[in-house]
Order: structure tokens, then C-alpha cells, then sequence
């Protein structure tokens, strides 16, 4: 009896550990060229996956005044993409339109350039 409830133990445990999906460490680095938009005072960027989420943005640096913003993360996936919008000054692009999709590297770091409120065919 003690073998069967054994087996019956280990089956159980290969069956559901086996579910579970494997997870990496994908880091991003975000760049955001605004510099079409006049009198920047906040410039952040809102996403599907922790650590990022769609109702608190996550406030970029600027690394050229009214211009460049940057913000690196690191997500903690199964996945292969993300989804996010950029917001400034409180706007969030894209209203009503489809998230940006950014496709991870393959490799350590992905570098993801956009400009604000402007569709690239491929980031």
C-alpha cells in the first residue's frame, strides 16, 4: 500500500511540476525620442508585465533635456514580448489603439527605440 501511494505521489508531482513554464530574465532598455512635444515636465512608460502595469506608469530618465528618456527593466517571463505605451505630460499614446509590442532578444539585452505617438514598422 505505502509503494502505490508512493507512485501515486511521484506521478502526481511529474505531472504538475511539468506544467509550469519556464522563466528568464529579459532585460530592456527603453528609449523614447520626445522631442517633438514642447515643455516636457513627466515622461513614463505603462506595460502588460511586472514591473511594469497599466495603471502607474514608471517614470524615464532623461539623458538629452526635452528630447531622450530612458528607463531599463528587467521582466521575469515566460514570454517572448511585452506590450506598452509610453505616456508624457500625462498622455498616454495611442489612445484607444493597440500597445507597442516589444519582442525580446534572443540575447541578454533587447534595445527598444521609439519615438513618441509614432508607429515604427520595426523597433
Amino acid at each position: 500500500m505505502k509503494t502505490k501511494l508512493a507512485i501515486i505521489t511521484l506521478l502526481l508531482s511529474l505531472i504538475l511540476t511539468s506544467c509550469v513554464q519556464k522563466t528568464y530574465h529579459k532585460i530592456v532598455v527603453f528609449t523614447l525620442d520626445a522631442s517633438e512635444i514642447k515643455n516636457i515636465k513627466t515622461v513614463g512608460i505603462k506595460g502588460n508585465d511586472k514591473p511594469l502595469s497599466w495603471s502607474k506608469s514608471s517614470e524615464m530618465r532623461a539623458i538629452k533635456k526635452d528630447s531622450l528618456y530612458q528607463l531599463t527593466i528587467t521582466f521575469e517571463t515566460g514570454y517572448t514580448f511585452t506590450e506598452i505605451k509610453f505616456m508624457v505630460n500625462e498622455s498616454l499614446e495611442f489612445e484607444n489603439q493597440d500597445n507597442r509590442r516589444v519582442n525580446f532578444s534572443t540575447t541578454d539585452t533587447t534595445f527598444y527605440k521609439a519615438k513618441f505617438n509614432y508607429k515604427q514598422t520595426n523597433p
